[in-house]
Parts: C-alpha cells; structure tokens; sequence
C-alpha cells in the first residue's frame, strides 16, 4: 500500500531561484504540451508530445533554457498531463467514479507550483535530499519514512511555503478494534456525532475567516498587478492555510481514533452540492471538511483493514426512531431533540440519526420492532 508523507524545508535564497526556474520549465512544458493536445485533431501519444515540447524544444532559442534544469521532472510533467486526459476520459465514458474530472487546464504563475522527481532525480544523504541541479535541502523531519521513497514531490504553495512529498510503501497495521460497528452524523456545529454518544465539536473558523474577508475587500480595491496587491494576496493565502492545517489537524484526529476504536465505519451519502446552495450555510458547510473527512476515513480503514460503509443519502435517517422504528416525518433544523409518539423516548436529533446510520449500515431495517400502526414504516435497505 502507498501512502505519502510530507515534510516543509527552507531553501537558501541560491536555492530558491533554482526551484522558481525548475517551476517555471515544468510549468512552460506542461503548457506547451497542452497548447498541442488543443490544436491536434487527435491526441498525441506521450512520447510524441515529450519529442516536441522537450527534446526539439531545447534546441531553439526561445525555449533553450529548459536545458538549466533536470531533464526528469519534465519528463515527469508529460506524464502527469496524460494522466489528467486518461483520467478525463475515462470519467466521461463512465469507467471512473466519483468527483467530476475536467478538461486539463493550463497553469499559472500565481498558484502553487509543483514539481516531481522519480529515484533518478533525488537521493537521501544523512538529514538531507539531494535534488538534481538544485542541492542538498535539510527538511524538518517531523517523523520517519518507513520504506525507501520511489518518487518526490517538490511543492511551492500560495502562501510562499516549501515542502517534499515523498511517495513510500507501507504495510497494513494490524489494531483490534474496540467496537464491533459505528455510524456517524456530520454537522456544522457538533462535527461528528457518533452511535454510541460520543460527540466531536468542530474548530471555530470564525475569527480567521473575518480576516480572510476584510483582506479580500482590501485586495478587491487595489490595482491589478501592483505590488501591494501581492503583498495582500499572500496574506490571505497564509490564512487560508492556517485554516486548511487547523482542519486537516481536527479531521486527521478524529478520523484516526474512530477507525482505530471500530470494526465497521458507517457514514451517510452527503449531497454537499445541494447544500452549499443555501446561501446562509454555504460558507459553513464548506469550512468543515465533510468529503476529506470521508477519504481519510475511507484510506485508513483500509490501512487497518477496517470495514468502510456508505449509505444512501435518501434514507430518512432522522424520520425515524431508533428504538421503535415509528416514522415521525421531516424536523424543521432547529429542531435539536424530538420525543417519540409511539414509544414515549425523547431523543436528540443528531444522536438518534448517527444510530439509524448505524442500523441501516450493518444491514439492518430501520425499524428493529413494530410501530403502533402494526405495520413497517420503511423497507429494509440493501447491506452495503
């Protein structure tokens, strides 16, 4: 199984042209490569396209200093650009699932910069990495790599931070499980509410996102392409990493600790795109992480070899009591705790919706006994 970890460095300022330059030919290759693929009738193969923007390239003198750098991360930007249109393709004709994937798009200068070096191109020496025509670097090696790495990342992101990205091979863990099964609500306010009473409150973003807002109208006044406008550019994106880590930190937590304690991890199909149409959550709803949440839970429950389920979006989770199976219908949202006309429980609304989640995860119907109507309120779903 691979997995990547991630360390920041901080080049010299020699260090720092170098890598602008190594951005700038990966950026330029990628470009150019795209530019081909738009104006052909018909796809080029790879090592076509490799021949013309790199190997012709460099013998002309508008793009004769792609020969300054190594010759593996172009190579490297070619094949991640076939891997965007094989993945394009693919989503299309139906053969790939999930997240709608785009045409490929040409990069810019102002966004995170990347660049990728196969075993070829890097080498680690002591505390330090070797990069072909950049130097040794000295990342802060915050943990240690469990197997040798077969390819390195080197990314720029828009706040002018540096860090390595190193692709690793690791072997499943093996953790017994405390609990046989959970199933999880997901929120605005409370994050996470589990089956089993537990409750995971969500970091307030509130404080940096007003300062993401006073310094994009600050921004949205100053003239474009002006220094201060930089300056101002890069303050925000410096908070918006502040709040990209502080969730990444909560998600990464949490998702570790229920995968660790649970056998099965069962969570609700969420159709966040119709949500972040309100326009009084929209910006909440997209503050937390729902989908991240998801795919960490997702790889580490397999890294554990943990039981992933996901349930229909459509089932009627919070209609519905968890104890009796009687169908009280749809809850305004402020409703937060409901009492059970059947069978006379006060139930709070979050709690009661994570154990049906459960219920209908491990293949269960959601009415486990009978309503006062003598008949079932829902059919049984189909175990995942």
């Amino acid at each position: 199984m691979k997995a990547r970890y991630q360390y920041r460095f901080y080049p010299t300022s020699q260090q720092k042209q170098s890598l602008a330059q190594l951005f700038g030919c990966v950026r330029v290759v990628w470009n150019d490569a795209l530019a081909l693929c738009k104006q052909s009738e018909k796809k080029p193969k790879s090592a076509e396209i490799q021949k013309i923007v790199i190997t012709q390239a460099k013998k002309t003198e508008e793009r004769a200093w792609l020969s300054e750098v190594s010759n593996i991360p172009l190579q490297q930007s070619i094949a991640d650009l076939e891997t965007a249109f094989k993945n394009f393709f693919e989503f299309w004709k139906g053969k790939r699932k999930g997240r709608k994937v785009g045409y490929p798009k040409f990069k810019k200068r102002i966004n995170s910069q990347s660049a990728r070096l196969t075993r070829g191109g890097f080498s680690i020496k002591g505390e330090g990495v070797y990069l072909a025509k950049i130097g040794i670097v000295k990342p802060i090696w915050s943990r240690e790599l469990p197997s040798k790495p077969s390819s390195v990342t080197i990314i720029k992101d828009g706040a002018n931070r540096y860090f390595l990205s190193f692709v690793v091979e690791i072997e499943p863990v093996q953790v017994d499980a405390k609990n046989q099964s959970v199933g999880i609500d997901l929120g605005i306010k409370t994050f996470a509410v589990m089956s089993n009473g537990e409750k995971a409150e969500s970091p307030n973003y509130k404080k940096l996102d007003r300062k993401v807002r006073k310094l994009q109208r600050k921004g949205a006044r100053q003239p474009k392409n002006s220094k201060r406008r930089d300056k101002t550019r890069i303050k925000i994106a410096k908070l918006h990493n502040q709040i990209a880590d502080l969730r990444k930190d909560f998600l990464h937590q949490l998702s570790t600790k229920i995968v660790n304690e649970n056998q099965v991890i069962v969570l609700e199909d969420l159709n966040v795109s119709g949500m972040v149409k309100n326009r009084k959550l929209s910006r909440a709803i997209s503050q937390q992480g729902w989908y991240e949440f998801r795919v960490l839970c997702e790889a580490k429950s397999q890294r554990l070899d943990r039981e992933f389920r996901v349930i229909s979006r459509w089932e009627p989770t919070s209609q519905i009591c968890s104890d009796c199976g009687y169908k009280w219908g749809k809850l305004d949202l402020k409703v937060r705790s409901v009492q059970c006309l059947n069978c006379g429980i006060e139930h709070d609304r979050d709690e009661n919706a994570a154990k049906n989640i459960n219920k209908v995860g491990i293949g269960h119907c959601h009415d486990s006994k009978r309503a006062q109507r003598g008949r079932k309120t829902t059919k049984g779903s189909r175990p995942l």
